[in-house]
């Protein structure tokens, strides 16, 4: 069923990106060769009682370099690399990501084939659903990724390839959608949505005991902007429903867990405030945030950026996290945040 999946999945990818490409008949601007170098530190202290085996220290910086070959305004190919390096370690780098990827994009359609950046693509989805780690630890999706944006809002279709199925190693991946859709441009009403699944199927070698598991989570919310209508720049507050999937194939049915959400967001100049709050049954998601599997949790960011300069941020963090039993756990993150942008090397005549 999920193989079944996975291949419509791949066709809707190919049939969005054909759709695209017949659409769009603007005229096109000779090709380029560009550069791209941004990247970010961060130093995050973990002082967790609820989940001892998370609270640690998490330091390092991660840059990448990148060459893009313009071939028009549309149709771009990208090579380059992503590195990270932790703080005290040997040897320098602890891993080094390649980035090759095919990038098509115009007015309302995004379309990436290969390995790119999850940077501004997936980081919107709430942590319960993919933690915010992988920001440090695995940077790229490794796959494809198509989006589709009007003014009344945008829809997300990707999948990104965990692991390759060998003798030893499991056939992983996950696959998911993101979307919101606002009734009224100028109305403050919108609805988001957010879901992802890990297919984890088992190595080419049988394992006696072994099975097929899937495992993941959705959300669905609605949200009221007051953005520009306050004296803060940015007001939003949200509320909704959370369910998680989880199966293994053979032993177990379709358990799905429900929960309730909501979260407030405000920022005015170098302040923000975000508030995160769940009630419900407990949640297993394989790529989630650990607290979820908590009946209630409340977590509160306090942010403060010292310094705002073009493309660089600078962030201050402190993090109260409160579940039974356990509500003093908190967190301290600096992040500083660059993005040069792309620079132009090379322009190619008609």
């Amino acid at each position: 069923m999920i193989k079944h999946f996975y291949l419509v999945l791949i066709s809707a990818f190919i049939l969005s990106a054909v759709t695209a490409n017949a659409q769009d008949t603007t005229a096109v601007r000779p090709g380029s060769l560009d550069v791209h170098f941004n990247g970010f530190g961060f130093f995050d202290n973990r002082e967790y009682k609820a989940f001892t085996e998370r609270s640690r220290t998490y330091s390092g910086t991660r840059v990448n370099l990148d060459f893009g070959l313009n071939l028009d305004s549309f149709n771009h190919f990208v090579v380059g690399i992503n590195g990270i390096h932790e703080f005290g370690a040997r040897p320098f780098f602890l891993r080094v990501d390649p980035v090759a990827y095919y990038k098509f994009e115009s007015h309302k359609w995004l379309f990436n084939a290969g390995m790119f950046s999850r940077e501004g693509l997936l980081t919107q989805y709430p942590r319960a659903l993919l933690n915010d780690t992988l920001r440090y630890y695995r940077p790229n999706i490794e796959g494809l990724l198509t989006r589709y944006q009007t003014e009344h809002g945008y829809e997300t279709l990707w999948i990104d390839w965990v692991s390759r199925q060998t003798n030893t190693d499991r056939e992983q991946f996950l696959f998911g959608l993101a979307g919101k859709y606002l009734p009224s441009t100028t109305g403050p009403f919108y609805i988001s949505h957010y879901f992802v699944l890990l297919h984890d199927a088992g190595a080419a070698v049988t394992i006696p005991g072994d099975h097929i598991r899937d495992n993941g989570g959705l959300q669905v919310r609605l949200g009221i902007d007051f953005s520009h209508k306050t004296v803060f720049d940015s007001l939003s507050v949200e509320a909704g429903a959370m369910a998680s999937l989880e199966r293994t194939r053979s032993v177990t049915g379709l358990q799905h867990p429900l929960g309730f959400v909501a979260s407030a967001f405000a920022r005015y100049h170098r302040f923000a405030f975000f508030d995160e709050f769940y009630a419900g049954q407990g949640h297993h998601i394989s790529y989630g945030d650990s607290y979820y599997e908590k009946k209630l949790y409340n977590r509160l960011d306090i942010i403060y950026s010292p310094f705002l300069y073009k493309r660089i941020t600078g962030q201050f963090v402190l993090s109260l996290h409160q579940s039974p039993g356990q509500w003093n756990d908190n967190q301290q993150a600096f992040r500083i945040i660059y993005d040069l942008g792309r620079k132009t090397l090379v322009k190619f005549k008609d």
